[in-house]
């Protein structure tokens, strides 16, 4: 007997829809808040009588010295703030890894093999743009990151009714994304180490994984220690985000048979509106402020390290995922859902190359030193996600239809049991409860019938006859 063909972003496990469905939440509600924070940003440095007040804020140092602390507050946006999301980020490929999709190894190919296909192609596309044009092949990482909260921000606004396979995809991608982004930053942009520092770091996440395995509970335990970590980490020269995602790898994530929600998915639900409502929004404002005027947008689209940038997000991450998608689907054996089409998985390609938070910070980390070169990477960053965002929503704009009568799908609840009637086709107590409904229904029909005969035997019965008297 031949296996059966494995559906392609088919319907999701209730118990995944149901976390997919909670994680987005709060990433749309971030996003949004990112998006006032970016254009907050551009405001503040556009308009001439507050520019100068943005320059101060974000330079305006503070910490401790002897600590190597004494940062700026850009700085302690992008090395401190940003920390919170790789924390998040961790938990969440943990939990990917351990009781989501990524623990299947068939339904993980998809989603990595997207997500990798994702990162080189506009790695590649930035490159021959600056190797033919002659530019700095340094920010080839810039445009390999998507932003999910940005995505969803975008998603929430045109107000399309994306089926949860295609929500999950792009989440999937995302924190495959994230993995791989901390992985560049710690190899490619890792200044000198102090071998000291990162011992006493790497002492400290032993210490952080010796107390999850013990048991100890109390956040007054760990989050001074994390802070130590975070220190450790940030004075060791590897970007100190690092440590973030790797305390975020050690929690458990998987559920004992006493327990409702394991260790990380509590702790993830207590800080991911810490991160999506004033990390990731905090570090836009004081990333996103470039000046923009009509010769600066220009010169993003001439010069060669700008234009691979844009050229990576829009065109790159178009290509690379839905290459990555079908080439897995066709060499897998795979099929796509009967509810879709690869029109779909295009357009959701299109729109992951919304890459604007971790965008900004591998620009920042790749033209450290050069600042006007930096403000026009951010500017390439912004526009490139603009077009993208723009783009997606022309492609799933012209299927929102089809994405609505889905999502009715997805939620339709006639036995209001709490769970979407697609979940519960193969359970004989469903279908006996929607048969005591109908039943219900049918006797109210047939009540309502009678009733309705009954009135209208008595209108004939009553004015029946006319002046000679025959029958009306």
């Amino acid at each position: 007997m031949p296996a059966p063909t494995r559906k392609v972003l088919g319907r999701l496990s209730l118990p995944e829809r149901t976390f997919v469905a909670d994680a987005l939440r709060t990433e749309t509600v971030g996003g949004v808040l990112l998006l006032l924070a970016a254009v907050t940003a551009l405001i503040w440095t556009n308009v001439p009588a507050l520019h100068d007040s943005y320059e101060s804020v974000s330079h305006y140092h503070l910490g401790p010295e002897a600590l190597g602390l004494d940062l700026s507050i850009a700085h302690w946006a992008a090395d401190g703030l940003l920390a919170v999301f790789f924390f998040v980020a961790g938990i969440e490929l943990k939990r990917e890894l351990v009781a989501g999709d990524l623990k299947d190894p068939r339904a993980a190919a998809l989603p990595v093999v997207a997500a990798l296909c994702g990162m080189a192609v506009p790695a590649l596309v930035y490159t021959l743009t600056n190797v033919t044009g002659g530019g700095s092949l340094a920010g080839w990482a810039v445009p390999t990151a998507t932003d999910i909260a940005f995505a969803l921000a975008v998603l929430a606004v045109i107000g399309t009714s994306l089926p949860s396979a295609l929500r999950a995809f792009l989440l999937t991608l995302a924190v495959v994304d994230d993995l791989f982004a901390i992985l560049i930053i710690a190899v490619f942009f890792t200044a000198d180490l102090d071998f000291a520092a990162l011992g006493g770091a790497a002492a400290g996440l032993g210490v952080f994984w010796l107390l999850l395995r013990k048991g100890v509970r109390g956040w007054y335990v760990y989050v001074p220690l994390a802070l130590v970590i975070w220190t450790l980490m940030y004075n060791s020269g590897v970007h100190a985000t690092i440590a973030g995602v790797a305390m975020g790898l050690m929690l458990r994530c998987t559920r004992h048979d006493d327990e409702e929600h394991s260790p990380g998915e509590q702790i993830e639900h207590l800080v991911r509106p810490l991160s999506a409502g004033l990390a990731v929004p905090l570090f836009a404002l004081f990333s996103a402020g470039v000046s923009v005027s009509g010769g600066a947008l220009g010169d993003v689209f001439t010069r060669p390290e700008t234009l691979g940038v844009v050229l990576g997000l829009v065109v790159g991450k178009a290509l690379g995922i839905f290459g990555g998608t079908w080439l897995t689907a066709r060499f897998t054996r795979a099929s796509l859902s009967d509810d879709l089409e690869w029109a779909d998985v295009f357009a959701v390609a299109t729109l992951a190359g919304i890459g604007f938070t971790v965008s900004l910070l591998i620009g920042e980390l790749a033209f450290d030193g050069d600042q006007a070169l930096t403000d026009e990477v951010k500017a390439a960053v912004l526009t490139g996600s603009l077009i993208a965002a723009a783009l997606a929503t022309v492609l799933l704009k012209l299927r929102n239809a089809k994405y609505r009568r889905l999502y009715e799908a997805e939620e339709r609840d006639e036995d209001l049991s709490g769970i979407p009637d697609i979940y519960e086709e193969d359970d004989p107590a469903y279908h006996l409860r929607m048969a005591a409904i109908y039943d219900r229904k049918a006797a109210e029909h047939r009540r309502i019938a009678e009733l309705k005969t009954a009135e209208r035997l008595a209108e004939v019965t009553g004015g029946a006859g006319d002046e000679d008297g025959r029958r009306a």
